[in-house]
This record gives C-alpha cells, structure tokens and sequence, in this order.
C-alpha cells in the first residue's frame, strides 16, 4: 500500500513538472522584443535587386529613390540586347555664296598685305626720286615676290609717268599705282571656272600640284563653290598615292552632298579617273572634280603617269580646266613647280593657297607672267569657304588700300 502511495506521488510531480515547463515556454514566446541597446548596430544596405530575382522578394522591399538606385526609373524606350544601331547620314550643308564670301576674303587680304602697297606709296611719295629710291621700290617689288621682269617693266612705266605728272598727291599716286599694277595683272584674261561640258558628258575638271600646296582640300572647296552655283557635282578620288587622301575627299563631298568614286589604295589613278566619268555619265552630273595624286615635280615617272590620267580621262571627251595649285608662301619655288606641270599637262588656271599671312602677293603676277595663264581662285584661309574667284581689281584695290 506504501509502495502504491509512493509511486502516484512521484507521477504527480512529473506531470507538473512537464506542465510548467509548457507554460514556460509559451510565456517565452509571448514576451514582447528585448530592447535595442544603447549604441545603434550598423548594418550594410540591403543589395540592389539583381536580374533574375525572385519576384516575391522584390516586392517586399522598401521602394528606393532613383538616386538611391542608380538606374532610370521608367526608361523612354525599350533597348534590345544586341541590335545594330544603323549609321546617321551626315547633314548636308548649304555652302556660302560666292558674292558673300568675296567681301570677306577682300576685307583679309587688305589687312595682310597691305605692306607692299603702302611701302610703294611711301617711296613714291618723298620729294625727290633719287636712284636710290627707285632701286628702294625695285627692291620692294622683288621681296614682294613679283619678279625680275614685271618688276623692271613696272619700276620703267612708274618713272616715265611720275616724270609726266609732275606734282604728285597722295591720290594721284594711289590712281597711278592701281594703273600698273592692274596693267601687269592683266584685266583681260578669262578666269571663269570652265564647267560647261558637252550636251551628254559633265564638265570634267582635273586638278593637279605638288604636295602639301592644299589640292585635296582645294577640290573639296571648290566642290562647294560649284554646288553653291547651283551645279550637281561627282568627285573622282585619284590621289591613290597619300594616305586617306581619298577619305579626306570624300567627307568633303558629304558634306555637300557630292558622291565620290574611289578605288583600292595604290590602285591605279588613270582608271579611278576614268570611272569617275563615267560616273558622272551615268548621274547626269554637271561637273566632276577629279583629284589627282600630290606628286613631287622631281620625279619624272609619276610626272608621266600625270599626262597619262589626262589622256584616259579624255576618252570621255576633252577636258574643260587643269588646274594647278600653288601654294602662294613658296614664293620663287612655285614657279619651279609650275613650269614642270605647264610641260606634261596644258594647265588652264592657276588656284593660289595661303594667299594670306606671310604670303606675298606678287606671287600673282609672277606666275601669271611664267604661264601665260590666269590665277581663277584664291584661298585665304582654312575655313570650309574660303575659296573664291580671283579679282584682279579687288586684288589690287587690297594691296594698295582704297
């Protein structure tokens, strides 16, 4: 009986035992969160959702700024993974008109050479026109570039006039001086841009010079200066020798909307040329310009591969210009260069670069004298438009102040 007494005491205080650690554990899990401590826990900021995430779970993050991201909130546009962009065509430009540009390359050759035409008046102007003077005037003509003989031939008609005129003011002078010097320019010659063509071929205009006188970008200004004249132009890359000379001639015909006919690098010039022309058939273009390769005056084998592009291109038909460019700071050795090209090809006109700075404008009149042909284009500066038909009037007017 003991024994049974004994063993309902001991299941009794199993079962409370069992019961109160029930309720212990539930009151655990009622007890609200302990505090935080005293000195806030620095966390890291929760990552930016990555591609692929789990939907659920971005959305049970906070919203974030679009600073706080990074990245546009709501993009424009929808952008697919690996789709070509295609190319934007470059703007066509509308290229100055020659009257405009006249007046403002008129305006910078008076401010650069004025020198020569004011150092004449003040020589002309003093009392008594010693011998030494007039050897001072020759001496101003010659570092001008003009030349032994235009300059003996106009130092000879100034004296036989002065001597005429006997008292001399600062304006007589200015007329007699713009007298000669128009004299020695030659007023007569035809220095229109020949264009014209026949009634089913483009007018074909070949532009020849050494290098570093501006060719290349010199047929590019003059594309502009045609397409400004209202004329649809095709451009023939046929300096094959320079590196991207091809490339720099034909960003200059995008931009006027001028297609350029080019070959392979090193490929041969004559049928560049040719094919070019042909081009221009096929367009109904109205010029083609055509580019040839910068070579130097010294070597005589691509001296004849010149002649050679020109016999080619004329199987088309004659060509209306040859134009030779000549960089107006060489001064004496231009010359050198013109008689060379005046030998292999009938050169038409003369286009003078750099007719601004150092250059010295007797360099007009000198090369004309040598060639027997007119100067038809200057340039005056780097700018896109800074081409424009030689004026002997303006020319002079620039040199001696108005």
């Amino acid at each position: 009986m003991e024994f049974v007494i004994l063993a309902v005491v001991i299941a009794l205080v199993a079962v409370g035992a069992i019961s109160g650690l029930v309720v212990s554990s539930r009151k655990k899990k009622q007890l609200p969160p302990t505090a935080p401590p005293s000195t806030p826990t620095i966390t890291a900021p929760p990552a930016e959702p990555q591609v692929g995430e789990d939907a659920a779970e971005t959305a049970q993050e906070p919203r974030r700024t679009i600073e706080e991201v990074g990245l546009p909130e709501a993009p424009a546009a929808p952008v697919v993974v690996g789709e070509p962009v295609a190319p934007q065509a470059p703007a066509i430009e509308v290229p100055e008109p020659t009257a405009g540009r006249l007046v403002r390359l008129r305006a910078r050759l008076a401010r650069s050479q004025n020198s020569l035409g004011k150092g004449l008046l003040t020589l002309l102007s003093r009392e008594h026109l010693d011998e030494d003077t007039w050897e001072e005037i020759e001496d101003t003509l010659l570092t001008a570039d003009v030349g032994v003989a235009p300059t003996q031939e106009l130092v000879d008609r100034l004296r036989e006039r002065v001597k005429v005129l006997g008292t001399r003011t600062p304006e007589d002078l200015r007329t007699l001086l713009r007298e000669e010097l128009l004299t020695l320019l030659g007023t007569d010659f035809d220095r229109e841009v020949k264009t014209e063509g026949g009634e089913t071929v483009p007018g074909v205009v070949m532009v020849v010079g050494v290098n570093g006188t501006g060719k290349t970008t010199t047929t590019g200004k003059l594309a502009r200066v045609l397409v400004a004249d209202g004329k649809s132009v095709v451009l023939g890359a046929a300096d094959t020798f320079r590196a991207a000379a091809a490339d720099q001639l034909q960003t200059w015909g995008e931009r006027v909307g001028a297609r350029t006919v080019r070959g392979p690098e090193g490929g041969d010039p004559a049928s560049i040329a040719f094919d070019a022309v042909k081009e221009g058939i096929a367009e109904g273009a109205d010029v083609v310009l055509i580019d040839t390769a910068g070579r130097l005056h010294t070597k005589t084998g691509l001296m004849d591969e010149l002649g050679k592009v020109k016999r080619v291109v004329e199987k088309h038909g004659p060509l209306d210009e040859i134009l030779l460019v000549l960089d107006a700071t060489t001064g004496q050795n231009g010359l050198v260069q013109a008689r060379v090209f005046a030998e292999v090809v009938d050169i038409t006109g003369i286009v003078l670069t750099k007719l601004d700075g150092t250059a010295k404008g007797g360099i007009v009149i000198a090369v004309q004298r040598e060639l027997g042909v007119p100067v038809k284009l200057v340039g005056l500066g780097e700018g896109a438009d800074d081409l424009a038909p030689f004026e002997p009037e303006a020319f002079v007017d620039a040199l001696i102040g108005e």
